[in-house]
């Protein structure tokens, strides 16, 4: 490691940081003022979405109405992107005239747009026509991320919302809160990233791929298209889903240091912010810090541990006469280097981005693990557009039930108590997460069909095994991409993995928020637990930990941490 390596990342999380609360009275005042910002721009295609859409904006929904809701529209956006895959030769915007996605490879990703994964067992350019991209994949990258920030919202009022005796139990409209994320937040913030990443070098046009004769006399087709404009949002709504094959590590996704920086901010920015907006509808500002500060806890703990390991050699490696000055350089890109790709790692690991600049499963198999883990502690390290702080909310009532036990009354957050209702449905939310890994993982472990997709064999092909199934169920979509995933059985059972792991995880998530809405506040009193303070965030970053490491540790001793100490004894997978 080097100081240069680590001034950078400070310099990252410095910029985030003071990003944190201006984006967040933002997106406040879009959803929760009385006035959204520059109303005579957005205000006007605000209204006109209402009207084409029949939408009263005034008329909010509770808990099972906005389910529905949410649940219908994911429906339909699966049917259009499976159609678009399906009849794509038959359709314009086809420079290259590719035939249909063969059906459970559309099925597959269509699932996985629709669930904010992005998830791909395909080559973008060489499967996906242009129109498939922007209307089929690039418009999911919008819509998958306005959901995700909905049901964050949702769960937030429930928690927060003081409704007199006879007032509205309500968490607001679907509706209004996937147009305004996106006309608001998520179009205006793509637009000047999309420029940005013109300037360095991404390029943005219908033109047909060229055909080039390289200095050998060799022809080479150079696949082109409308990259930037995907770039952006792929990044900014934490989906992941590349136009090249190469993902963020082609250099016309991310060509430059500075592109890649860019890229960097622009994944962390709005979970990071909604902390801050969650502050505010709380009516106290130190409570979304005290959950900023425990992401932020994590997020360092993953990216200094990554960063060790690959900046050191290959456990395998070390005895040899080479220079390890680099670190581990396999599968990393020079114009990044090893503190870049480790960074880009661990952000794309602590949200549900799934953007890759390097080849994880090139990782040393502790360096690997980190992405591993972030993955599995249920993407609440920062998250997902939304889906981080819906899931870091219901670690918090986890937490505030177990300080409620330890001092021994019953526990309350934000005046309200916390019951065996609502329990119960947080560890529901809790226990489907690693039941559908597990079960599927051990599944293909033990079955022909299953193995046969692994590029290694031993402790590496397992967590090969483990990244794919955590990574669809996590909704992040990166790969450990050991593992050809392109066959009848892991496009269907990861289509499955992530339908799961997207509404049977927002299902008691919101349903928590039905049952918390309804609730009187009370005073807090002399027993009452505080949750904006350092004590809270401390105890909060513990039962993330424990509950990961109760669910997972044993399926990753078996993986990359054997893997790690075979590798001192010099044995390869």
């Amino acid at each position: 490691m080097t100081e240069n390596g680590w001034l950078q990342i400070i310099l990252f999380f410095a910029v985030v940081l003071a990003l944190t609360k201006p984006l967040g009275l933002y997106m406040f005042r879009v959803f929760e003022g009385e006035r959204q910002p520059l109303p005579r721009i957005f205000g006007p295609i605000e209204r006109l979405l209402y009207r084409l859409c029949g939408v009263d904006p005034k008329r909010e929904q509770g808990w099972k109405g906005y389910t529905a809701s949410m649940l219908v529209f994911s429906l339909l956006g699966v049917l259009v992107t499976y159609g678009l895959q399906r009849l794509q030769h038959v359709l314009p915007l086809n420079p290259q005239t590719l035939g249909p996605v063969a059906p459970d490879l559309a099925f597959n990703t269509a699932v996985s747009f629709t669930t904010n994964t992005n998830w791909q067992n395909y080559g973008g350019e060489s499967t996906m026509s242009y129109l498939t991209q922007m209307a089929g994949l690039a418009w999911h990258n919008f819509t998958s991320a306005a959901v995700g920030i909905g049901i964050a919202l949702a769960l937030a009022r429930g928690l927060t919302r003081r409704p007199g005796p006879t007032g509205p139990r309500t968490l607001g409209s679907f509706w209004v809160d996937l147009i305004r994320a996106i006309v608001y937040v998520l179009l205006p913030i793509s637009l000047i990233g999309a420029l940005l990443l013109v300037a360095t070098g991404v390029p943005q046009t219908l033109s047909a791929y060229r055909e080039v004769t390289t200095l050998e006399g060799l022809k080479q087709v150079i696949a082109l298209g409308p990259v930037a404009s995907q770039e952006v949002i792929k990044e900014l709504g934490t989906n992941g889903g590349g136009f090249f094959n190469a993902n963020s590590a082609h250099p016309f996704e991310n060509p430059t240091p500075l592109a890649n920086f860019v890229e960097l901010l622009l994944i962390f920015s709005i979970s990071a912010g909604i902390t801050y907006t969650y502050g505010m509808m709380a009516r106290d500002t130190r409570q979304g810090w005290a959950i900023f500060a425990a992401m932020a806890v994590l997020f360092f703990a993953g990216v200094g541990v990554a960063y060790k390991y690959e900046a050191g050699p290959n456990p395998a490696l070390a005895g040899l006469a080479v220079d390890h000055a680099h670190g581990n350089m396999e599968g990393k890109e020079v114009r990044f280097g090893v503190a870049n790709s480790a960074l880009f790692a661990t952000v794309t690991t602590d949200t549900s981005c799934g953007a890759v600049n390097s080849m994880h499963d090139s990782f040393t198999p502790l360096g690997g693990l980190v992405p591993l883990v972030n993955i599995q502690l249920g993407e609440v390290i920062f998250g997902g557009v939304g889906a981080g702080l819906y899931a870091m909310l219901v670690m918090v009532v986890l937490t505030v039930f177990i300080a409620g036990l330890m001092v021994g009354r019953t526990p309350e957050y934000l005046g309200k108590k916390i019951e065996a209702k609502e329990m119960k449905l947080a560890m529901l939310y809790v226990l489907v997460f690693p039941l559908v890994i597990l079960v599927l993982g051990a599944w293909a472990s033990v079955t022909p069909y299953g193995k046969a997709a692994l590029a290694n064999g031993g402790p590496h092909g397992l967590s090969e095994i483990l990244y794919a199934f955590s990574s669809q169920a996590g909704n992040n979509g990166s790969a450990f991409a050991g593992l050809s995933g392109n066959t009848r059985f892991y496009d269907v059972a990861g289509g499955m993995d992530m339908l799961i792991g997207r509404f049977l995880m927002i299902i008691p998530a919101l349903a928590i928020a039905g049952s918390m809405i309804g609730k009187k506040t009370v005073a807090a009193g002399p027993g009452t637990f505080p949750t904006n303070g350092p004590t809270f965030t401390v105890l909060l970053i513990s039962v993330v930990l424990i509950v990961g490491a109760l669910t997972f540790f044993p399926a990753l001793s078996l993986g990359p941490i054997v893997e790690h100490f075979a590798a001192l004894h010099g044995k390869l997978f």
